[in-house]
């Protein structure tokens, strides 16, 4: 397949990029540099340009303002609110509009839909949360709809916290970790719902495949597990302890909102349509994937 992808450059999009290709097909990448030969867009101006060859058989969104680089003000959330929001609103209109349209459009979204939930169960047909990050999923989800009522298939991916030996979140977990200054954020009672980098690209890989699957579709491992637990695996495997908690309010002071949505907030969040459609996770148990991506042996 020739498929198009946005925020290729980051830490989802490279390792997306390279597994794609890895099963032969064609990736391209949509750049903010104008270009005559290559696609590009500009979302402040509402601009795409398909490039020469202007055919796609699937599209992957992942662009998007990262939500923890930077404390919360009113600037910062609406540059992740519009970011995903007016992106995917241009990119879904101008898909609609194509004469020749793409078979599939994947749509990055999050965990964050469902809010502060406590210890309930969720699956893709939970109603959604509320706050900040919920809103923006649910705006950003809705976004999409063009795409949808021009028949074209569309899955919005609801990312948990992506465990990956290269970056994102754990890797800025591991500097206090590694000094032994570790431990559960707030009570740690809260559960973390995650996903393996190499789950992540496998199950992408499965939607494109499935063609029966759409809509909503959680990209989380089977087994979420509390903060608690969580830094308990994560120093067993450092060899170091994992004891010494940050105190909710500790953490409300230092990253205000943003601490409330994502370290302190409780998703339990269950991977239902890539069960109940054959997906198998290489990943399944917390241990398992927190060893593969510090490079450490389980005892």
């Amino acid at each position: 397949m020739r498929i198009l992808i946005t925020g290729a450059s980051g830490l989802v999009g490279t390792a997306l990029t390279t597994y794609l290709q890895s099963r032969r097909h064609t990736v391209v990448s949509l750049a903010r540099t104008r270009s005559k030969e290559h696609p590009w867009w500009d979302i402040s101006t509402g601009e795409l340009d398909w490039g020469a060859n202007p055919h796609f058989d699937a599209v992957i969104h992942l662009a998007g303002e990262n939500i923890a680089s930077g404390r919360w003000n009113a600037a910062k959330k609406e540059r992740i609110r519009m970011s995903r929001v007016s992106g995917t609103t241009l990119l879904a209109q101008c898909l609609s509009e194509k004469e020749v349209k793409p078979e599939l459009f994947i749509c990055c979204s999050a965990v964050g839909f469902y809010g502060d939930r406590g210890d309930e169960e969720l699956t893709e047909q939970s109603s959604p949360g509320s706050g900040f990050l919920s809103q923006v999923c649910q705006e950003w989800e809705a976004a999409c709809a063009p795409a949808i009522e021009a028949g074209i298939r569309t899955v919005n991916m609801r990312l948990g916290m992506v465990l990956s030996p290269n970056g994102g979140a754990l890797s800025k977990m591991l500097f206090p970790f590694r000094l032994g200054l570790g431990g559960p954020a707030g009570s740690g009672r809260q559960f973390m719902s995650w996903i393996h980098i190499d789950d992540l690209c496998s199950a992408v890989a499965h939607i494109i495949d499935k063609t029966s699957l759409s809509g909503p579709v959680n990209f989380v491992a089977p087994q979420s597990v509390r903060n608690k637990e969580f830094t308990l695996i994560l120093g067993k495997l450092l060899q170091r302890p994992a004891v010494l908690p940050a105190p909710a309010l500790a953490l409300r002071l230092i990253l205000g909102e943003m601490a409330n949505a994502l370290l302190l907030s409780s998703a339990r969040v269950l991977p239902q349509k890539l069960l109940d459609s054959g997906f198998r996770f290489s990943h399944p148990d917390l241990e398992g994937a927190l060893q593969h991506s510090t490079n450490r042996k389980r005892d």
